[in-house]
C-alpha cells in the first residue's frame, strides 16, 4: 500500500493525464521529490527550496499540513494527500462587475 496523491488539473499534464498517483510515505516534501523523480517538473511546481510554495496548499486525510507540521508533516502508507493550487480572483462584497 502506498500513499495516494491527488494531483489538481493543472499538473496532471506532468502526469501522464492521471488525477491520481502512488507517493512514498515519509515527510511531505520527501514525497513531493518522490513524485518529481518519477514525474520530472512536478517537484518545482509545488515545492522551492524545500518549502511548499505559498500558493500551494498540500492536505493530509483532509488535514491542512499549514496547521500540522508543514513540509514534516509524516505521511503513511493508505492516507490520502491531496494538492490544491491557491485560487485568486474575482470581486469583493459591493464591488460591481
Amino acid at each position: 500500500m502506498a500513499v495516494r496523491v491527488r494531483i489538481p488539473t493543472p499538473l496532471q499534464r506532468l502526469t501522464q493525464g492521471k488525477e491520481e498517483v502512488e507517493g512514498a510515505p515519509g515527510k511531505v516534501i520527501e514525497m513531493v521529490n518522490d513524485l518529481d523523480s518519477k514525474f520530472p517538473g512536478i517537484g518545482e511546481r509545488i515545492s522551492e527550496n524545500g518549502k511548499i510554495r505559498r500558493f500551494v496548499n498540500i492536505y493530509v486525510n483532509d488535514e491542512d499540513i499549514r496547521f500540522l507540521n508543514a513540509e514534516e508533516t509524516v505521511v503513511k502508507d493508505g492516507d490520502e494527500v491531496s494538492i490544491v493550487p491557491a485560487i485568486a480572483g474575482g470581486t469583493t462584497a459591493g464591488e460591481a462587475g
